[in-house]
């Protein structure tokens, strides 16, 4: 059960996309509690702009190297390292090397690792630890093969139980990134309520009885991204799960809060890599 493995469909599919200098991505949603995405990606040019999750994002790259900015300090992919970025806080992306990156990604719900260790993955997001990294890959493994749910439930709960230790030893009264203070933190809850049907500015203010360019720079403050960008990174997060459930793209343009379908790939393009029809083709 500690042998390393790697998905030979993916690989396939990651030599394809070289030879074609195309983006490559593979989703899907397994019948794992805990697992709310398995997300499959080679680019080699595309970078992500700054965005949110409402997931805990497990990361590990296969080739390449990704170099990102987390809470306003730059971070790295080191080789055999496993990096796990928090929910709520804002991150990029972008290739480290020539060659672009290829990398396997698992969106985890919070009943593996509870919000108050958001602070010690925010200090030190890339974990150098070889078992973890041989676990990770173990799980995808055995995620993308239907019918071994089980194993992919003990795999998981091993590497839920790793990443614990890790964030808790360094958990010494940590701080809340993610949370901000008191006038960002009311801003955001309100437009986590509202992130279907929006939210004006003015009603914002007027709710919280703050002048609107002073919320909005206390938000951008607070969260290093502004207020839009991060409704549009809950849309979009929101329209990845509705597409991996088979819906098609103009009915989750609507039922996530776009104007139409035109906005939707828009915006989801800029924040996954690939249009939302493509990416709802490479699900599983």
């Amino acid at each position: 059960m500690d042998r390393d493995c790697r998905p030979r469909r993916a690989a396939v599919l990651y030599v394809l996309c070289v030879a074609a200098d195309q983006p490559d991505v593979s989703a899907w949603r397994p019948r794992v509690p805990g697992v709310v995405e398995v997300f499959h990606a080679h680019f080699t040019e595309y970078a992500y702009p700054m965005h949110v999750h409402d997931a805990w994002t497990l990361l590990i790259v296969d080739d390449g190297a990704v170099r990102y900015d987390l809470d306003r300090h730059e971070h790295g992919t080191p080789h055999d390292s496993v990096s796990l970025l928090p929910p709520h806080v804002p991150h990029n992306g972008s290739p480290a090397t020539p060659r672009g990156f290829r990398k396997r990604v698992l969106y985890l719900d919070g009943s593996h690792l509870a919000d108050e260790l958001i602070g010690p993955a925010v200090d030190a997001p890339d974990l150098r630890d070889p078992v973890l990294r041989l676990r990770v890959g173990q799980l995808h493994c055995a995620l993308a093969r239907p019918g071994d749910e089980l194993e992919a439930e003990s795999r998981l709960a091993l590497v839920g139980e790793r990443l614990r230790g890790h964030l808790r030893r360094r958990d010494g009264g940590a701080r809340r990134p993610g949370r901000g203070p008191g006038l960002a933190r009311s801003l955001r809850e309100l437009l986590d309520e509202h992130v279907t049907e929006g939210l004006v500015l003015a009603d914002a203010a007027r709710l919280l009885h703050a002048h609107p360019a002073h919320l909005v720079r206390a938000f951008s403050g607070a969260y290093g991204i502004p207020p839009h960008q991060y409704l549009m990174s809950r849309r979009v997060g929101r329209a990845r799960r509705l597409l991996l459930d088979g819906l098609p793209p103009g009915e989750v343009a609507a039922a996530t809060g776009f104007c139409d379908q035109a906005h939707l790939t828009r915006h989801f393009k800029k924040l996954v890599g690939v249009p939302p029809g493509r990416y709802r083709l490479s699900a599983r």
